[in-house]
């Protein structure tokens, strides 16, 4: 069982990209009798060091993973520190032009996990986040819905979202929120300033404090049928339109 201190990476994408990123920061692997057929560099990497990777139990692996979707195979790593970026990271992000996401108390973990693995497809290599308790976590959850994303991508935790964006908007960024309804057309912008895109929670939005932190907001347009977007589906579209490919990244 994991420690207080611990996180479960479940499901072959997950655990595959993590070994592949940090082989060293796999602390135990467990896994089911057809899924280790598909495991061996990773076995043979824990043998080595001399760490724990046992075939077990489906029932086991559920136990380990807390969760019945668990794809076959769990691994234990340090749960991650979510600290919040410096001037210095702020500056340094704004003159390498790194695009951003900003997600306004996403409260969905499985949402989260979706939106991070976009934001990889993209080329956003930075999530924010705010402390705040409706705030969804990059935990085990997020982690298997990103399916490997979330190894490519830094999660940075913030006090407040409106300093933090008024900070970004200093630094030379241009700060889009997206809006249901009332933003400009998403297209990408055709300044050469670094963006970063915000997306509120999933019932209410962006709060308004956040919106009015925003140098400019974003809308898509729909048939109206329906009035609006799942905002992982969402944060993906708007990704597309906003960065479009983005080579080497």
């Amino acid at each position: 069982m994991p420690h207080a201190n611990e996180l479960t990476l479940s499901g072959l994408p997950a655990v595959q990209a993590r070994f592949a990123r940090d082989p060293e920061s796999i602390r135990r692997l467990f896994f089911d009798e057809t899924t280790s057929r598909k495991l061996g560099p990773i076995c043979k990497a824990l043998a080595a060091a001399k760490k724990v990777y046992r075939c077990v139990t489906p029932a086991e692996l559920e136990k380990i993973s807390g969760t019945v979707h668990h794809g076959g195979v769990v691994c234990v790593v340090a749960a991650p520190a979510l600290g919040a970026p410096l001037a210095k990271d702020i500056a340094a992000w704004a003159a390498s032009r790194e695009p951003l996401l900003v997600l306004d108390r996403i409260g969905n973990p499985h949402n989260l996990g979706a939106i991070a693995r976009s934001a990889a497809f993209f080329g956003v290599a930075h999530i924010v986040i705010p402390t705040h308790p409706s705030a969804a976590l990059p935990g085990e959850s997020a982690h298997r819905v990103a399916e490997g994303g979330l190894e490519h991508i830094r999660v940075w935790r913030v006090p407040a979202l409106p300093p933090f964006l008024g900070a970004l908007a200093s630094a030379g960024y241009e700060v889009l929120g997206a809006a249901t309804r009332g933003g400009s057309p998403a297209a990408r912008p055709a300044s050469a300033r670094p963006l970063a895109l915000v997306l509120g929670n999933e019932e209410q939005g962006l709060a308004p404090e956040v919106a009015r932190a925003c140098t400019g907001l974003v809308t898509l347009a729909g048939s109206g049928r329906v009035e609006s977007l799942n905002v992982s589906v969402a944060a993906a579209v708007l990704l597309h339109a906003l960065l479009g490919a983005r080579p080497g990244a």
